[in-house]
């Protein structure tokens, strides 16, 4: 596990980096929450007067703006879903691309290893980093909510938890294929950043009309919903199914093509 550990000196700073700042901008918003559910008619009426399409995108109607759950859906999801999927996607971008980028993948090939086993320790590097990154965040968020004296229900929580690391693994997943097949490590830091956003805009856009409602099954922003994940207590199947499916056929792909790849620097 030689590659292995050199990913992780490489990267675990940068991993406990994003977390933290992840995780207090959840907490500073959490942290008013009491002073919203102290407000809640006032609240109420001014949630009222915004327009129903920005109320759409943020789900505004559908959550209860007076539940821990829900502010936290409203308020602080976003968050982790768009930034967490940045880190993610970046993270596996760049985790092979860079050793023809940096000129470093002769040396690499020419010890004792072969390309399944790179792949393998770098690809195991990346599932870590994204387990632990979404691991400390739902523990500090959780914190914070007991602290509050906000427990949420155990099983909403957990859904609440697990959909964004399913969304950052199937944009893992992806980059870790372009990685593959591209070798421009800068370039490739700018294309995962740019499919993150674009999905995220497509999701936007689905939820603005019912006429593009069919976007929603471009974005897996759309699959990890907050307030389907709320209100129908799951993630739905078939959601889970095509983020599944899109990760193993990423990874699959990854692996025929790199052990055949002419690797030049």
């Amino acid at each position: 596990m030689l590659i292995y550990r050199r990913e992780w000196r490489q990267n675990w700073k940068a991993l406990l980096i994003w977390a933290l700042i992840l995780s207090g901008l959840n907490a500073l918003q959490l942290s008013v929450y009491p002073q919203m559910a102290e407000q809640q008619e006032s609240l109420d009426a001014l949630l009222q007067s915004i327009p129903e399409t920005i109320a759409n995108v943020f789900h505004i109607g559908e959550l209860d703006f007076s539940t821990i759950i829900g502010f936290y859906a409203i308020e602080c999801y976003l968050i982790l879903t768009l930034f967490g999927s940045i880190y993610a996607a970046n993270l596996a971008a760049q985790i092979v691309a860079k050793e023809e980028s940096e000129k470093t993948i002769e040396f690499l090939l020419s010890k004792p290893v072969t390309r399944r086993r790179v792949l393998t320790e770098k690809g195991l590097l990346v599932l870590t980093n994204i387990l632990l990154f979404n691991l400390i965040i739902s523990l500090i968020n959780l914190l914070v909510m007991t602290l509050l004296n906000e427990t949420p229900d155990a099983e909403t929580f957990l859904l609440i938890s697990v959909g964004p690391l399913l969304l950052h693994l199937t944009f893992a997943a992806v980059t870790f294929f372009l990685s593959v097949i591209l070798s421009k490590g800068r370039m490739l830091i700018s294309l995962s950043a740019g499919l993150v956003l674009l999905t995220y805009f497509l999701s936007v856009m689905s939820d603005l009309t019912d006429k593009l409602e069919w976007l929603k099954y471009v974005s897996p922003f759309a699959y990890v919903d907050p307030a389907g994940i709320i209100l129908d207590h799951e993630i739905k199947p078939l959601y889970l199914l095509i983020m599944l499916t899109v990760i193993v056929l990423s990874l699959g792909a990854a692996y025929a093509i790199y052990n055949k790849k002419d690797i030049t620097v």
